[in-house]
């Protein structure tokens, strides 16, 4: 497994260093440092009681935990959430309540988001009059529509479309 050395700061020490729940998974966990309750729809930064400071040539991106999602409709408004490089100051979570009925409340402690650390690399934009061509071309959202081509035994089944009319409802 690659490794690489992330200078962390405590800034509650009575919170867990971030850590992996089970050998090899990719993200380690973040707690929140506060006790907040987050109103049906509603959005708060949390506080994580932790600042890191990566290397050149790494990000770190805060990203949802599955089992919140899916038993309790929270989220993180622009997942995954960006650190860089430079950014030294308390690591935030931008949790969002999804669910239209129910308060969900975060306790001190919480397991609340995972943190990613990759190592990410520079754009150098060279413009240019046209792009190369590819497979794919300028197909955008759904493009490639909803049904398989062939079924398990390679059979057509659906037909794929390009034609952006039929993309309407797909996109803002």
């Amino acid at each position: 497994m690659l490794t690489v050395p992330v200078a962390l700061r405590r800034l509650d020490p009575a919170l867990p260093v971030p850590r992996q729940a089970r050998e090899g998974d990719a993200g380690v966990d973040l707690h929140a440092r506060e006790d907040r309750t987050l109103a049906p729809g509603e959005r708060a930064l949390v506080p994580t009681g932790v600042a890191i400071a990566l290397p050149p040539g790494y990000a770190a991106f805060v990203h949802p935990r599955s089992g919140l999602a899916a038993r309790h409709g929270v989220s993180i408004v622009n997942a995954p959430g960006t650190v860089d490089a430079g950014y030294r100051g308390e690591i935030l979570v931008n949790l969002v309540n999804t669910d239209t009925r129910e308060a969900f409340s975060v306790r001190r402690g919480d397991r609340i988001a995972q943190l990613v650390v990759q190592q990410v690399a520079t754009p150098v934009f060279e413009v240019v009059d046209e792009l190369p061509g590819s497979e794919r071309g300028a197909g955008g959202h759904g493009h490639t529509g909803t049904t398989s081509d062939t079924d398990p035994t390679g059979a057509p089944v659906g037909r794929a479309t390009a034609d952006p009319r039929d993309q309407h409802d797909l996109e803002d």
